[in-house]
């Protein structure tokens, strides 16, 4: 990452501190995702993604940081590609998407805010799910509701996918949600 202190200022600025999440406030969750990424292993890239993977709001969780004009701003302080990262992770139409992540072909993602379709490289699909599952994992653990109404589907997706995740992030899903057959 090029300045993670830009990157948490910015953040801040945004009023990531402000909006509710799990385990407290958004700003807390996404320096806990970049944290985990960081105990993963993870590249700097990806540890910016982590840290910003919601700037432009996800599927999962619309509550935009920065509006789509502004990628360039994000793109300054965390690098161009980290910020594709975080492009495609707030962009990806999760239920296009997550049926075809499993195998080791290519995977069209379908982007939710222009309906374009486009097969990343298998290392941002890699990047992607590492980011996915650090972001799955922690809002888990701080919200029992959400790991007793999306725990097994989640299971299920990391298990499908478990050849395009790092051995560690492998490893923390099936400690945190039990044995997963793949």
């Amino acid at each position: 990452m090029k300045d993670r202190e830009e990157a948490e200022r910015l953040l801040i600025s945004l009023g990531a501190g402000d909006v509710d999440h799990p385990g407290g406030d958004l700003l807390g969750h996404l320096r806990r995702v970049a944290e985990r990424l960081d105990e993963w292993g993870a590249g700097p890239a990806v540890r910016a993604a982590g840290l910003c993977h919601a700037a432009y709001g996800t599927d999962g969780f619309d509550h935009p940081l920065l509006d789509l004009a502004e990628r360039p701003r994000l793109a300054g302080v965390i690098g161009p590609e980290a910020e594709a990262l975080v492009y495609l992770y707030g962009g990806c139409d999760r239920r296009a998407t997550y049926p075809l992540l499993s195998g080791s072909g290519p995977v069209p993602f379908r982007d939710r805010f222009t309906g374009a379709v486009r097969e990343p490289a298998e290392g941002e699909v890699r990047a992607f799910l590492e980011i996915t599952a650090a972001n799955e994992l922690d809002v888990l653990a701080h919200n029992p509701e959400l790991a007793a109404l999306h725990g097994p589907a989640l299971a299920a997706l990391f298990g499908a996918v478990r050849d395009r995740l790092s051995v560690a992030s492998w490893r923390a899903c099936r400690a945190q949600l039990g044995d997963i057959n793949s």
